[in-house]
């Protein structure tokens, strides 16, 4: 099972599915090549939801892996099947106006929430354990230094003035910079179903857009922030887990759909592409 709990919650509801279809079947037969038919046939029934659809194939071939590694069965066919599902979030940030929109319509744990992610540009498991141990005192300012859950570097993020602002607002004997309405400590989920449902109740529905924003877009809007922060395109890519040039791509397209901002990127932008090459 993988580490994140929303991730295995997933697993085992597409697991408990895939042995719903087939509990009136023997093990082996995932050893004949036919079954590649059958459980492709089996994941039609989520053919309207392309993530969905690739979903219960990933899952499918994770628990036969298991099954092959434990002896239960000798191989089975359903590597790689087909996958339809494409997205590029590249170009998908969360913008000067939608902020405000959120800073308009959603409580104050809300706001802190989607003020951290765009200043910090850290995924929603880390920005969920950020504590007061993280922050340090540097000669200029102030960083946080956090070992991320996923690749496990260390990251070193300048404290930005609106993060800052947000720190300074925190009291010091609480833990967690980061807290539920009820003052209880965030999962992810919770963290990213919070975002949503107020994100809607600001009017940023996907309809409206025409595309689904999500915190875990607020990374791209960190990487302008980051960039403005004295960070190199190197140190960006490295944080994110980016190349330089997506890195690049994804500061120069927040630029673009952010007119009040554009000179100053793109001029920072233009030196950290000829410090980069």
């Amino acid at each position: 099972m993988p580490k994140g709990e929303r991730t295995r919650t997933d697993y085992r509801r597409w697991g408990l599915r895939l042995a719903e279809e087939f509990k009136d079947d023997p093990a082996e037969i995932f050893e004949d090549p036919g079954s590649r038919g059958e459980v492709n046939e089996w994941r039609k029934q989520w053919a309207h939801s392309p993530r969905q659809y690739d979903y219960a194939g990933t899952v499918a071939a994770v628990l036969l892996n298991w099954a092959v590694d434990q002896g239960k069965i000798r191989q089975h066919h359903c590597q790689r099947l087909r996958k339809v599902y494409e997205v590029d979030r590249a170009e998908i940030v969360w913008t000067p106006d939608h902020r405000e929109a959120i800073e308009a319509k959603a409580p104050e744990w809300i706001r802190r929430i989607l003020t951290a992610a765009c200043e910090t540009g850290l995924r929603v498991a880390d920005l969920t354990k950020l504590a007061w141990s993280h922050v340090e005192a540097t000669p200029h300012g102030r960083r946080i230094r956090v070992r991320t859950s996923k690749r496990k570097r260390v990251a070193y993020i300048p404290v930005t003035e609106a993060m800052g602002k947000l720190l300074d607002a925190t009291p010091r004997d609480r833990m967690l910079i980061l807290l539920s309405e009820r003052g209880k400590p965030l999962t992810p989920h919770r963290a990213s179903e919070g975002l949503r449902q107020w994100r809607d109740k600001a009017g940023l529905t996907p309809e409206s857009l025409g595309y689904d924003l999500r915190l875990q877009d607020a990374r791209g809007t960190a990487a302008t922030r980051l960039l403005s922060a004295g960070l190199s395109l190197a140190e960006i890519a490295a944080h994110m887990g980016w190349s330089i040039r997506h890195a690049a791509a994804v500061i120069e397209h927040y630029a673009r759909v952010s007119p009040d901002e554009t000179d100053a990127i793109l001029v920072k932008l233009a030196t950290a592409k000829g410090s980069a090459s």
